[in-house]
């Protein structure tokens, strides 16, 4: 465990809760197997004979978590922004999703998607993959190999797309999961399996019921969407008539968190049943602010939702959200936030960077377990990050350049990355 216990020194700044930051110059953070023993404004004797990482002068932060990405998506971010969600699937996605059928094209574009993703500031991401097995596998092979920790998902969807893109029947998505896990079962150290139905519009009632069997049988977390559209919660009422509400219809196939550790992305419209039913099975909430912008989906009442004590992180949802940047993903957060306050309810003031800070590192890490900050115990993910050439005459703090950094670093700031203990290059 010797690459594991070291010491770093920089301008230290995580979060102690969703609204305070804690923020040590020229501080020290001890890591003794891959954990934290603590911050330190000056090094303790016991600790002064450990290898010393030193980056006097630049921010040292949590690694950020993705709590949503579509890495097949990747290859077309930027394009069909002026569709809103339910038209850019049929436009966009599944005829791009239906191309990883073919490995050689999937391992070109998954090569690029886990190449950004590792030189980014992120460093935990819960990520979709596509209907094909083959190709999902290969995802998986190419995340080991970064050295971030990743949950992945295998889509399942049998209705309600294209034939290029659907599952033949729910017996044979069931089954195909099944052999995926089964393909993979202790293959990889940092990349683990995440039950994936697209949403209740691609998923028949029978294989809600099958994924659910499959939930119980391999204890697996699950990954979702819920109420990001109007026209897609519409339909899902159409779809599941007995349904009360959205959350309800996974719910009632025993898939809405409580014993299944669960992840729901977007919640822009949420009604108060859902948003108690989410609070009481303790499901994660994935904030994309970028993506709901771009798709029109609407703003999401964040500030609801963390006063609340929800479950609740940051997702970039590429290619919903143009940028796989958790920092830009913290700034749109905050931004939009704005809007809802000025535009929708000035009851629900906006976020500051402080607790858009905490959405990015401990929020939404801590699906992962004790991850995302520096106090003691916890898995260390950081990075460092460079802000020189940000010029200014001011003399700033650290939480001033930590909130310049938030709108205004890029991934070529990061200049070292440590997950779990271990720096990744």
């Amino acid at each position: 465990m010797r690459d594991k216990t070291f010491v770093l020194k920089g301008d230290l700044c995580y979060s102690k809760d969703p609204r305070t930051l804690e923020t040590v110059e020229n501080g020290y953070l001890v890591v003794l197997e891959g954990r934290s023993a603590g911050v330190f404004r000056d090094l303790p004797e016991e600790y002064r004979a450990l290898p010393l990482e030193d980056w006097t002068g630049r921010l040292v932060i949590p690694g950020l978590t993705d709590l949503h990405v579509h890495a097949p998506q990747y290859a077309f971010r930027g394009l069909g922004m002026d569709l809103e969600l339910l038209d850019w699937l049929e436009a966009r996605v599944f005829p791009e999703e239906a191309k990883y059928r073919d490995l050689d094209y999937a391992r070109k574009a998954y090569g690029i998607f886990a190449g950004d993703l590792k030189r980014g500031a992120t460093t935990r991401a819960c990520v979709f993959a596509t209907a094909h097995t083959g190709a999902t596998e290969l995802l998986m092979d190419l995340l080991e190999d970064t050295g971030l920790v990743t949950m992945v998902g295998r889509v399942n969807m049998d209705r309600n797309c294209p034939d290029t893109i659907r599952e033949p029947s729910a017996k044979a998505s069931a089954e195909e999961t099944v052999r995926w896990l089964e393909d993979t079962a202790g293959k990889y150290r940092r990349t683990k399996p995440i039950l994936t139905p697209r949403f209740i519009p691609s998923c028949s009632d029978e294989l809600m019921e099958r994924l659910a069997d499959i939930q119980r049988r391999y204890g697996l977390p699950l990954q979702s969407h819920l109420s990001e559209n109007e026209g897609e919660r519409a339909w899902v009422q159409e779809l599941c008539p007995a349904s009360r509400f959205y959350g309800d219809a996974y719910a009632s196939f025993g898939l809405f968190g409580g014993d299944v550790r669960t992840i729901m992305a977007h919640c822009v419209l949420s009604s108060d049943e859902e948003i108690s039913l989410i609070r009481d099975r303790g499901v994660y909430i994935a904030h994309c602010p970028q993506s709901n912008a771009n798709l029109a989906s609407g703003v999401a009442p964040v500030r609801r939702y963390l006063d609340a004590d929800l479950n609740l992180g940051l997702g970039s949802d590429v290619a919903g959200g143009s940028s796989l940047s958790i920092l830009r993903a913290m700034a749109d957060a905050v931004q939009c936030s704005k809007l809802h306050w000025r535009l929708s309810d000035q009851s629900l003031a906006p976020l500051t960077v402080p607790e858009a800070f905490w959405l990015a590192t401990a929020g939404g890490g801590s699906f992962f377990g004790p991850v995302g900050s520096f106090a003691p115990g916890y898995e260390v993910d950081a990075v460092v990050l460079d802000d020189s050439r940000l010029k200014t005459p001011l003399e700033l703090t650290i939480q001033e350049r930590l909130e310049r950094g938030v709108y205004l670093l890029e991934d070529r700031d990061v200049i070292k990355k440590y997950g779990s203990g271990t720096a990744l290059w």
